[in-house]
């Protein structure tokens, strides 16, 4: 009997966007209807946007009032649809992610990434914490199953941080623009309202 091969679904991801966040979320039950495993790929959405002249909604939208509202009024839907009564805006949103998004990296290279994603996510966007402040980082990794300091340390490895660039670049010029991103294969959808396209695509 021929085995069929493994199907994957890429997500180019960064803690910054709530939608990664409410797509993962969302992602187990696409995953098990489907038979296909998940690949992170941790990136830097400051660096796509700057390389390909994106904004956040927020400020892309600013003067579009209607827009910003109906780009809420989705968001609270996909909420509703999935409940997903535990998110909650981050009070210190935006967040700079470069250092949880380096950790990301150390937490690929230790063999941890899906827990440590798990975990930051559930600060990020559950527990409100500043993910931009060492100290607040560390004690909650600690607190967390990780070794918050020796994390944190190792961010700060020059592999650690070209390899954050590598993935952000490699991202662009694939024709990503924004978080969340996903590939099946070489055929790219993006943010949360696609994930009936990215099923399809898996099916």
């Amino acid at each position: 009997m021929t085995q069929s091969p493994v199907k994957t679904l890429e997500l180019i991801f960064d803690f910054g966007s709530p939608n990664a966040y409410l797509c993962m979320k969302a992602l187990p039950e696409l995953l098990e209807r489907t038979g296909a495993d998940l690949v992170i790929t941790p990136c830097l959405l400051g660096g796509i946007f700057k390389a390909t002249g994106n904004k956040a909604p927020m400020v892309q939208y600013a003067d579009a009032p209607a827009k910003l509202a109906y780009e809420n009024l989705e968001m609270r839907r996909f909420i509703e649809r999935h409940s997903l009564s535990k998110f909650r805006v981050n009070p210190h949103f935006p967040v700079n992610t470069l250092t949880i998004m380096r950790g990301a990296i150390v937490a690929d290279d230790e063999g941890t990434l899906d827990d440590y994603v798990d975990a930051v996510n559930r600060a990020m966007w559950e527990e409100g914490l500043k993910m931009d402040d060492p100290e607040v980082i560390a004690t909650f990794l600690s607190a967390n199953g990780f070794d918050g300091a020796a994390l944190l340390a190792r961010t700060q490895e020059p592999d650690i941080k070209a390899k954050l660039i590598a993935n952000t670049e490699a991202a662009v010029a694939r024709g990503a623009f924004g978080i969340p991103t996903f590939f099946v294969g070489s055929e790219m959808f993006f943010g949360k309202d696609r994930l009936a396209q990215v099923e399809e695509a898996l099916a």
